[in-house]
């Protein structure tokens, strides 16, 4: 290749992008900073909302929603339609496809095609209810509870995605899930957050998904199902509230690439975990990276790392002595977050319906409070036996016993591990994806210059 043409090709490039870039920088940090701090108090109104037992207890807002029916250990499999087959089917085609066209075909062209098909079929034609995400729920209720039953289909769509994960990356959240492919097609105007901001509010996603499993485990609720932003949307019927927070989100994404990818999914906080090990997964090609940084501009979602200096020998040493510090100290957070955990677990309880109608029901008997709820009036009216309820609560309540100190520990092994996470300094020769962060969106294949070229958008002697 003639090099001489390459460099004039490049500056060509980056004369275009950095032009564009420096004359909207300034106003980009701004719109960066102040996005990502509301958005940041957005999140923390929501988790103190979601606390509330009363809003944990009901079904999603939704008119056309059905809730999943527990079936008795003695009885039947759940037997699929065909729909479920259909959309089984679109599952293994869509990820096929989008590993193909990620790591191989390297299109974006054809990766947003593929997310806007998703977005068609499995958004707002099954109105988000082929969820992947929201499995998570009835797989974890069918784990602890005997009596509920789950379908081998719904099994096999959340098990799916983590398996092509293993094999090629974050491949589903690129085309195949509607929640990130409408997410996509907003993000018109992309600003780069602080990386410690993206880092620290990436923690939300790993505490959302000790949350659900804890709830759905315990028979207390399907969060995910009752929180999600989009839901409402695609079903379009949904309580203003729900909408309001859809909108949110929206509105946000224009600013800020996927917020509730990045920050909320506890679908992707998995999927993040299993993409650091496949060895397939979206890369620049460190023989025709020539470094000039346009990818790294061009990613929304902070998923490119730059190449690193080889520290010194002190400065390796205090690296070291960091890590062991890390390590040292993460059974300890570890052991802080059962505890507290277990000093919640009451109030954690209390968010079951079962427990709350156990007490409301005995508050009531002892003349603590006056008047019925619809709840208790319901109960008394249907004749069944009081110790029969006091039962099932106190089976609920040992649950909790256990998931309490076992939610507040995995919170603290979140903690831990970005502490630990953060204390090692890996060296690096290239640009690289962030494997957990990368969505393999191939936002970036259009600002590279051998993309571009590969796809016949520029020319490139030969030598």
């Amino acid at each position: 290749m003639n090099m001489n043409h390459l460099a004039v090709i490049v500056l060509e490039s980056l004369t275009r992008k950095r032009s564009a870039i420096a004359m909207r920088k300034r106003r980009r940090r701004v719109i960066s900073r102040l996005s990502a701090t509301a958005f940041s108090l957005l999140m923390l109104l929501c988790s103190a909302s979601s606390l509330r037992a009363a809003d944990l207890i009901p079904v999603p807002e939704f008119t056309n929603h059905q809730m999943p029916q527990a079936l008795t250990a003695l009885g039947r499999a759940l037997r699929p339609g065909w729909s479920a087959y259909a959309d089984l089917g679109y599952f293994i085609v869509a990820l096929s496809l989008a590993s193909y066209l990620a790591v191989k075909g390297r299109s974006r062209r054809g990766l947003f095609l593929l997310a806007a098909i998703s977005l068609a079929w499995l958004g707002f034609w099954r109105e988000g209810c082929v969820c992947a995400i929201g499995a998570i729920q009835n797989v974890s209720q069918a784990i602890f509870d005997p009596s509920f039953a789950v379908s081998w289909t719904v099994v096999a769509i959340f098990v799916l995605p983590l398996l092509f994960a293993l094999f090629f990356g974050r491949t589903f959240c690129a085309s195949v899930c509607p929640l990130g492919a409408i997410q996509e097609m907003v993000a018109v105007r992309p600003v780069q957050v602080p990386r410690w901001m993206d880092q620290s509010l990436g923690l939300l996603a790993y505490i959302y998904l000790g949350a659900a499993v804890l709830f759905a485990a315990t028979g207390s609720g399907w969060i995910i199902c009752r929180y999600d932003p989009f839901v409402g949307l695609f079903r379009l019927s949904s309580s203003a509230s729900m909408l309001t927070l859809s909108a949110i989100f929206l509105i946000v994404g224009l600013f800020v690439g996927r917020p509730y990818c990045r920050w909320l999914c506890p679908y992707g906080a998995i999927l993040a975990l299993l993409s650091r090990l496949t060895r397939s997964h979206l890369m620049v090609a460190p023989e025709k990276c020539i470094q000039c940084r346009l990818c790294e501009e061009a990613c929304p979602y902070g998923a490119i790392v730059q190449p690193t200096i080889a520290p010194s020998s002190a400065e390796s040493a205090i690296g070291r002595r960091r890590l062991a510090v890390a390590l040292g100290v993460l059974p300890v957070i570890v052991l802080i977050g059962a505890s507290l955990g277990w000093m919640i677990e009451m109030p954690l309880a209390r968010m079951n319906p079962v427990i709350c109608l156990a007490e409301r029901i005995r508050a009531e008997d002892a003349r603590e409070i006056e008047g019925m709820t619809d709840a208790s009036e319901a109960f008394r009216a249907g004749g069944k036996p009081l110790a029969d309820l006091n039962e099932q609560a106190a089976l609920i309540s040992r649950k909790f016993g256990f998931g309490g100190p076992a939610f507040g520990a995995w919170v603290g092994l979140v903690f831990g591990i970005k502490f630990v996470q953060l204390s090692i300094r890996r060296r690096r020769t290239d640009y690289e994806p962030d494997r957990a962060a990368c969505v393999s969106c191939g936002r970036c294949f259009r600002y590279c210059p051998d993309e571009r070229a590969a796809h016949g958008l520029i020319q490139m002697e030969n030598k």
